[in-house]
Formats: C-alpha cells, structure tokens, sequence
C-alpha cells in the first residue's frame, strides 16, 4: 500500500483513490476532509505522476490553503511546488497575469483590498461634498460588489475610447459607484469581485484562452463546496469542461453563508448537475465525545433540507452536553465563570475553552462577567464590546455630559457630522491654550467666532446643556436614552443601515438598566462612568493563556476542548431577523449554525440561556434549538418555570415559520374560491392571485387559504 493510504480510514481511501470523474465527499464535521484533500492531492503527484502544474486544488480562505500547502509540502518535500493551491480569488489572478493583456489591461495590474477601497470611496466623498464613516463606507462598498453583478461594467472598463462622463446618474449611490469604477479604470486596479468577474469575461470574449487553461487543468479538486457561490459554481464548471475530473467536499449541515450568497443546493444536487456523479460519505468523527456527537445529530437531524448522515466516533466516552438555564444575565454568567474557574482549578487551561455566540451584542454581559471574576479573555476575530466604535461614542458623550474633558469632546464632536473639521478644532485648542479652560468651555465661550461660522456647533452646545441639566434627575439608563435621540446619534446609526451597531447600544442599554436594578440605591452618573473605567482598565490583559470569546462564523474550522454556546434566545438564536423572514430555509441556515457551534467541543459542552428582557423589550424565553435536542442526551441545572414556557409557546406560534407558495400554484380561497398564484411579494408578505372576479392581494399569513390537489 502507498505510503500515502497509511492510516486512512475507508472512506477517506475511496475519497484519495478515486482520481477519476465526478466525484462528491460528504464529509461531516471533524471528519478529516483537509486529510482527505492533502492525501488525494499528494496522492496524483506521488502516485500516479502527475504535474503539479497540472492540479488545481481551490480553498475558500488563505488560512485553509496555507494550512493545506503545509501539509503537502511535509509529505512531497519543502520545495515542491504548491502554487495551485490556491483560493479561487487568487487563482484568478494567476490567469489574469497571464492573459489580462487581451482586455488592455496591463499584466501588472494591481489588486486592491479594503483600505485600498476606502482611500477610492474618501476621494470621491471628498469630491461630492458627502460626509465619509465606517459605515457608510461598509454600505457603498456592499452596493458596488452587488452593482458588479451585473457584469456590464467590464464593457466600460475594458473600453479605452469609454467615456465616463457621458453616463447619466439616477441618484447619488449611482454616481458613487460609477465615480469608484472610472477611477479603478484611471489606476488599473481590480477589487475581489473583479478577479472573478474579469475571469468570466475574458473566457466569454477569448474562447482560446478558456480553452488552454480547460487543457491544463486535468484535476481539479473544491473545497468547503457548501459555502459556493453560483457565479463561482459557473466559473469552476468551465474550467473542469475538458477533462471532467472534478472532486467536490462539503457538508450541507455545515453551510452558513447563505447571506453571503452561497447555494448549499449547488452540492446538493451536484450529482444532477454532473453525470456520472460518485458520492462518498465521510461520517467518522475524530475531534468529539459520543455524547456530543448525539446532541448534535439530534439537533440537525430536524432539518428537512440535508443529505442524511449521523455522524459516529471511535473516540472514548465523556460527559454529556450540559444545560444551564438562569434567572437572568447574572446568573448565566455566574455559571459560566464558575465552571471555567472549576477547569483551572483542577489543573485545566483558560486557552482549552471557548465562548461562542451568535450576535457580537451578547459578549456584553459575557466580558462584564469575565472582568468582574477576572478571568482572561481574547475576543478572537473581532474587538472587545467596550471597544467597538459606538459604545466608545455613547460614553463619551455621558463622559463629556458628566465631566467636559477634551478626550471626549475630540471624539464626538463631529459624530454625527456637524462640518467640525481640524482647521475649527486648532482654533479652539489654541483658545483653550491660551486660557487654561477645557476645549468644550472654549467652544460655548466662542460660538460667535468668526472661525467658527459654518458649522452645528451651536445646536451640539444646546443639546450638551440640556442633557447635563437632564443627568440631575435622570436615571443613567434614561438619560442614555435621551442621548441618542437629543444627538441624534441614533438617526445617524440608522442611516448607515448598520442595525448590529443599534443592537450593541441595545445591550449596553439592557446592561445599565441590570445595574440601575441590582446597585440598590439610585446609581449616578459619575458612580457609573466609574465602574466603566474599572471594568475597562481591567481589560489590558496581554496573558496568552485566555478564554476565546467569539461568534460562531468566525468559530467555523476550529476546535476547542470546551465550548460553553450562551445566549440560546428565541430572538437572538435563531436570530430575530430569521423569524421574521418565516422561510423555512432561513430556520434551517440557523440550526445549521448551531450544530457548528455544538460540533466544535472535543470533550465537554455547555448550552445556556436566561430569563428576562431582550434589548428590545421582548421577553426572552429559550431558543428552540434547545427543544430540538432530545432532553435524554444532555443533564439540565436549573429549572425553566412553567410561565416561561408558556410565554415561549406564544413567541413560537407567533413567528410559526410558512411555507412561501410559487407562482402557478392553485389554492382555494374561503371566499373568493379556486385562483391562481401570478406573484409571491417577500418584501411586501403578499400574493396576487388572479381569482375569477380579477387579481386580488392576498396576505402570506392568511388562514384561509388552501391548496387545491
């Protein structure tokens, strides 16, 4: 046997040796598929002789196809040459190296990535007189890769005799998005979507050129092909046309990008698009318990859309998943810290355990608990709570309301925008030099300043006096409340569009007001600022050895021996967004996020949750997940009361996922009888059935409507 088969398991030898055709791999989570992958890859070179030049193996990350050339390099030798395994995205450049130069791009065209992007879009936002932020930046920037969609902009770009200033602008988005395209133009440069899109378009102009690279690929192998796009679909299909050896490894319960534009059905269904089509499933595990495992089969097991599998471990036995269930917030993290306390104590590591969530707004409770017990943590692939751009504004402004100190008013007097620029702040900085008072008394004593003309700094005075004459009275938690509407910070969060910034404030809200009920005795402004610098100078930790806190996207592709998964609220876990959308495939996505995060514990698991209020009102009451696994595979502490799972009854009722009917489908109205379904409206929850006494709009929700069989 080669040395490459040794100590494979079964599957993973069908999945190397079957070098030939169209093959599928299921393979399920912490089942080897990166071992797969490797072997098979080395497995063509060593084996059976093939170049390397000859195999191109795609990843979705840098950090998988680094990780991958690692391995390939130890078994092959550090020389060998790995440069085709690559993400999609790269590979692209590679063609566009070569063969870019029939568009009448130069091959040296440069690559741009976000900072380079933001620098464009600051230049043209200048240019148009707008006021540039983060999130507007975010907002234009998802507006331009949903723009470039639409592949017609290649024809401007390619043009050299195009003229830019002939285009006609229906709105200010427009005139941005093609302002950023005509400077891409002028500095030859391509974004992320442009090296696909560019690579479509060359093949669709240059039969000869998709041809040579069709000839050269003689294998080509996908991974994490759950989480592809259709555009990406499409380019890989072309590419595998000559010589049809294509090998695809994915697992449907794994894909979570759907709102990122993956197609999970894309694997699904990859045996119809390409025939003859092999599959493989790979089900053994290598990473969790048994009893793990259980929970989290019994868990995606509920899902309808899915190619079914369990799967299994040889692994030694351990404890079962545990379920905490709390009063409140408190008390979910008091269990938390204690059970990590309780690790250490017995000799563990803070670096074996992982925190996982499914919105960043819960880590608010989460590092208030950690800083409270002092245990270290790391926000892994994201910043702190306390760190995040719009809990930073909304302190200052209660610093600034409480003491006028200049760090603060530097950060928030231009937020919102109020044509604040530098050449104002130098004036007041050399006023307060000169008199000793802080920049804020410099700047209500000189609001009639000639170098002061031009902007809001009058109504951000007012808005300051008023809300420091607020703060008397005010409980923290109102008075915050007054801040963002007085400000008018809230209108300028919701005119980015960014909501996941509104839920941030939402929490740190829900935090101020658990204080305001727990402190017992009127909590001040000044008591409470303090306790924020206490909690927030604690927070310097540098140790290495620390818990990981993180979502659970950002948690896909690792392990940890423990995982406590907290949070698991209707409204947050499935998230509110999902519920309200009532699609089934919505529901489904989320419950496959959670059998990721479930599937990351190599040896003991933790699910919570708590009772009280959601930042915006609601009860919170268990996530349905929890129902989902059969109570004989995880130990429960704390008991849920009876009125909670009333109240969560109702919560489910009222967001009762519907199944969306397709336009052509016959139902029966109680009233207007047998009609026909022209048009299914998402955005409006309407259908328009044409029923004999005309078209009528009919809502998703309505009950009295039927099917006809």
């Amino acid at each position: 046997m080669s040395d490459i088969l040794h100590a494979l398991n079964d599957a993973q030898k069908e999945a190397v040796t079957a070098t030939e055709g169209y093959v599928r791999v299921i393979a399920g989570a912490g089942s080897g598929k990166t071992r797969a992958l490797t072997h098979r890859y080395a497995y063509l070179i060593n084996d059976l002789g093939i170049s390397p030049s000859n195999v191109l193996c795609i990843t979705f990350t840098n950090k998988a196809a680094n990780e991958m050339k690692q391995r390939i390099k130890k078994m092959l030798g550090q020389s060998f040459d790995t440069s085709f395994v690559a993400t999609l995205h790269s590979f692209c450049t590679r063609i566009l190296r070569e063969d870019i130069s029939k568009l009448l791009y130069p091959e040296n065209f440069i690559v741009i990535d976000n900072v380079d992007q933001k620098k464009i879009l600051e230049e043209i936002y200048e240019e148009l007189g707008i006021r540039m932020d983060t999130a507007s930046f975010r907002f234009m920037q998802e507006q331009i890769r949903i723009e470039k969609n639409q592949f017609y902009y290649l024809d401007y770009l390619t043009d050299p005799e195009f003229d830019f200033q002939k285009l006609q602008y229906r709105d200010k988005r427009e005139a941005i998005i093609f302002r950023y395209i005509e400077k891409q133009k002028k500095y030859f440069a391509l974004d992320f979507s442009d090296l696909i899109n560019f690579t479509i378009y060359l093949f669709d102009h240059y039969p000869d050129t998709e041809e040579k690279w069709q000839k050269r690929l003689h294998y080509v192998m996908v991974d994490e092909f759950q989480d592809i796009t259709a555009k990406e679909f499409k380019l890989i299909r072309r590419l595998t046309a000559v010589n049809r050896n294509w090998f695809v490894v994915g697992d449907p319960d794994q894909n979570i990008y759907e709102w990122r534009g993956s197609q999970m059905g894309v694997l699904l269904d990859f045996d119809q698009k390409v025939r003859p089509c092999r599959t493989i499933l790979m089900g053994e595990n290598y990473r969790s318990t048994p009893e793990i495992l259980a929970a989290a089969n019994s868990l995606i097991e509920k899902n309808r859309v899915r190619i079914k599998k369990e799967l299994f471990t040889k692994l030694p036995h351990g404890p079962r998943p545990v379920y905490f269930h709390g009063k409140n917030d408190r008390e979910e993290i008091a269990f938390i810290t204690g059970e990590i306390q309780r690790h250490v104590e017995k000799g563990g590591s803070y670096s074996d355990i992982a925190v996982l969530y499914r919105s960043n707004h819960v880590s608010c409770f989460i590092e208030q608990g950690f800083l409270a017990s002092n245990i270290p943590y790391a926000v892994y692939g994201g910043i702190g709570f306390y760190e995040r751009t719009e809990i930073k504004d909304v302190l200052s402004y209660l610093r600034l309301i409480a003491s006028g100190d200049d760090l603060s008013f530097q950060r928030i007097v231009n937020v919102p925008r109020r044509k604040f620029g530098k050449s104002k702040m130098q004036f007041l900085k050399d006023k307060a030099q000169e008199t000793g008072a802080s920049l804020y008394d410099t700047l209500k004593c000189n609001l009639a300043h000639p170098s002061l003309r031009g902007c809001a700094a009058a109504d951000f005075v007012s808005a300051i006096e008023s809300l420091r004459e607020e703060a008397k009275t005010l409980p923290v938690s109102e008075l915050l409340q007054r801040v963002l509407l007085e400000t008018k910070y809230e209108l300028y969060i919701r005119e980015s569009g960014d909501i996941e910034r509104l839920d941030n404030i939402g929490e740190l809200l829900s935090s101020i007001v658990m204080q305001e009920r727990e402190y017992g005795e009127p909590l001040s402004l000044d008591t409470f600022l303090q306790n924020m610098a206490l909690l927030r100078d604690a927070d310097g930790n540098s140790r290495k050895d620390t818990v990981k806190i993180m979502t659970i996207h950002t948690a896909k592709g690792l392990e940890f021996d423990t995982v406590f998964l907290c949070g698991l609220t209707e409204r947050i876990f499935p998230s509110a967004r999902a519920l309200e959308e009532r699609k089934e495939n919505a529901l489904e996505e989320e419950r496959r996020l959670a059998f990721v995060a479930l599937t990351r514990a190599k040896k003991m698991l933790y699910l919570s949750e708590s009772e009280g209020y959601g930042a915006k009102g609601y009860s919170k009451v268990p996530s349905r997940f929890l129902q989902d696994i059969d109570r004989n595979l995880i130990d429960t502490v704390g008991d849920v009361p009876p009125a909670v799972m009333e109240e969560y009854a109702v919560q489910v009722k009222e967001y009762k996922q519907q199944k969306i009917y397709s336009p052509g489908t016959q139902v029966r109205h109680k009233a207007f009888g047998e009609g026909i379904i022209e048009q299914a409206d998402e955005k409006s929850q309407t259908y328009y059935i044409r029923f004999l006494s005309g078209v009528k709009p009919i809502r998703f929700d309505y009950q009295g409507l039927t099917l006809v069989h």
